[in-house]
C-alpha cells in the first residue's frame, strides 16, 4: 500500500449504499493522520456514512463514479459547539468537518449526497432539538481547497467555512430544491482570503453569502478580501449576499463575471439597528441578471429572525448612533445588464442615523418586466407590494448615477427621499 494513499475499501468499506461506512472511514482518515497525511480515497461505488472529521495535510478524493451518501438517521450524527446563524450554540455537527486544521483539500468528479429530506421535514415540524447539520464546515482552519465535487440535498447550509484563511471553493456544482429550508450554497463566516469560482449554485436560499455574526456572537471577527467570480446562480432567495450577520463587519470584496437567473435579488445587502458592523470597499462588475426581483438591494430594516419585528428596528425615527448602529458604505457598481426585472430596479433604505453613503452605479442597464405580480423589494416591516418600479433610495448621502438606464418602469426613473 502506498504510504500516503488510503482507500477506504482496505479499511472495511462497502460501497452498496446501504452499509453505514463511518467507521471504516474514520480508520482511513485516522491512519492517513498518524502518517503526516496524504489522500483518504473513496472508489466509485454508494457509500452511507455519518460524520466525517479530518485533520491535517489530509486529501478526501471521492472520484468519478462515487457518491458519499451520509445517514439521515439523527444517532449517526455528533453534537457539537459551534456557531450557528451568528452565535455559537450545540449544533449537529458538519457533515464533513474540520476545526484548527490546515492543507485540507476536498475534491474529485464525485458527488455528495446530504440527504437533506428528512432534515427539512424535521425541521419544518419543530422536532429537532439541535439546528440541522450543514454539509461542509471548516473552523478555524487554513489552507482549504473544495473543488469539482457536486453537493446536493444539503440538510442545512451546504458549504460554512468559519474564522478560517486561505479557502478556494473552485468548480463546485450545488444543487438543493427550491422548497428546501435554509440550505444557502456558500457562506463564508468572519474568514479572510476567501476565492470563490467557477462554481454553479441553485439552492433553497441565498446562493452566496458573506457573514461575520450577530451582535450575539462571543467574538467579532471581519470577513475580508473575498473574491466571487466566474459563477452562475440559480433560483435563490439572493444571488450574492452581505449580511444579514455582519456585527464583525465585511470588507475588501469583489463579485465580478457572474450570472444570475431567477434570484429573488441580484446582490442583497442586508442588516438592522442592534446589530453593529460596517459594509464597505465592495465592488459588483460584469454582472448579467434575469428574472429577479431587484437586481440591487440594500436594506437596514432587514427584519428576519429573532427580535427583528420589535419597535427598536422597524422605527423610522433616528436613534443615537452607536457602535450597534450598522454602516454600508463605498459600494460600487459597474457594467451591470438585468432583464425581466419585477419589482424595482434598485432598493435602497438606510436609516435615519445611519445613511447608506458613497455608492456609484455606472453602466447600468435594467429591463422592467412586462407582466410581474405585485411583491415587496425587500424584508422590512411595513413595506407595500410594487411591481415595474424605478430606483428608490431612502436615508443616503453620495449616490452617483452615471450611463443609469431603466426601461419599461412605472412612474418615476427615481425617487430619492431624505438625502442627507
Amino acid at each position: 500500500m502506498n504510504s500516503s494513499f488510503y482507500n477506504i475499501l482496505d479499511f472495511g468499506a462497502k460501497g452498496d449504499g446501504k452499509t453505514l461506512n463511518t467507521a471504516a472511514i474514520k480508520k482511513a482518515v485516522e491512519k492517513c493522520s498518524q502518517n503526516g497525511g496524504g489522500e483518504v480515497y473513496i472508489p466509485a461505488g454508494d457509500f452511507l456514512t455519518g460524520t466525517i472529521e479530518l485533520y491535517n495535510n489530509i486529501i478526501l478524493k471521492i472520484s468519478a463514479g462515487a457518491k458519499l451518501i451520509f445517514s439521515n438517521q439523527l444517532k449517526d450524527h455528533k453534537i457539537i459547539s459551534q456557531r450557528w446563524e451568528g452565535k455559537v450554540q450545540e449544533v449537529y455537527s458538519p457533515l464533513i468537518y474540520a476545526k484548527d486544521s490546515k492543507n485540507i483539500t476536498i475534491k474529485g468528479q464525485g458527488i455528495i449526497d446530504g440527504q437533506g429530506q428528512k432534515w427539512w421535514e424535521l425541521f419544518a415540524a419543530n422536532k429537532l432539538q439541535y439546528p440541522r447539520p450543514r454539509t461542509i464546515s471548516f473552523e478555524k482552519s487554513s489552507n482549504i481547497l473544495i473543488a469539482d465535487i457536486k453537493i446536493v440535498n444539503s440538510p442545512a447550509w451546504t458549504i460554512n467555512p468559519i474564522k478560517s484563511d486561505k479557502i478556494t471553493i473552485d468548480n463546485v456544482s450545488i444543487k438543493n430544491p427550491p422548497n428546501s429550508p435554509n440550505t444557502d450554497g456558500i457562506n463564508p463566516s468572519s474568514c479572510n482570503n476567501v476565492h470563490i469560482l467557477n462554481c454553479h449554485v441553485d439552492v433553497g436560499d441565498d446562493c452566496i453569502t458573506i457573514k461575520s455574526g450577530t451582535e450575539k456572537s462571543s467574538e467579532l471577527v471581519p470577513c475580508e478580501n473575498v473574491t466571487v467570480t466566474n459563477c452562475t446562480m440559480v433560483r435563490g432567495h439572493g444571488g450574492v449576499v452581505i449580511g444579514s450577520e455582519m456585527s464583525g463587519s465585511v470588507r475588501n470584496l469583489t463579485i465580478s463575471n457572474c450570472v444570475f437567473k431567477g434570484t429573488d435579488r441580484g446582490i442583497r445587502i442586508k442588516s438592522r439597528r442592534g446589530r453593529g458592523g460596517v459594509v464597505e470597499d465592495i465592488v459588483v462588475s460584469n454582472i448579467v441578471m434575469k428574472g429577479v426581483l431587484s437586481p440591487i438591494i440594500m436594506n437596514l430594516f432587514y427584519y428576519c429572525g429573532e427580535g427583528g419585528k420589535n419597535k427598536f428596528v422597524w422605527d423610522k425615527n433616528p436613534k443615537e448612533f452607536n457602535s450597534k448602529t450598522p454602516v454600508i458604505r463605498e459600494i460600487h457598481f459597474n457594467n451591470i445588464r438585468a432583464n425581466d426585472v419585477k419589482t424595482r430596479a434598485v432598493f435602497i433604505y438606510g436609516l435615519p442615523e445611519s445613511p447608506i453613503e458613497a455608492i456609484t452605479f455606472n453602466n447600468i442597464s435594467i429591463t422592467m418586466a412586462d407582466n410581474a405580480q405585485l411583491q415587496t423589494p425587500a424584508m422590512m416591516s411595513n413595506l407595500e407590494a410594487e411591481k415595474q418600479r424605478g430606483v428608490y433610495c431612502n436615508n443616503f448621502r453620495n449616490i452617483d448615477f452615471i450611463n443609469f438606464k431603466i426601461k419599461n418602469q412605472v412612474g418615476e426613473k427615481f425617487e430619492l427621499i431624505n438625502e442627507k
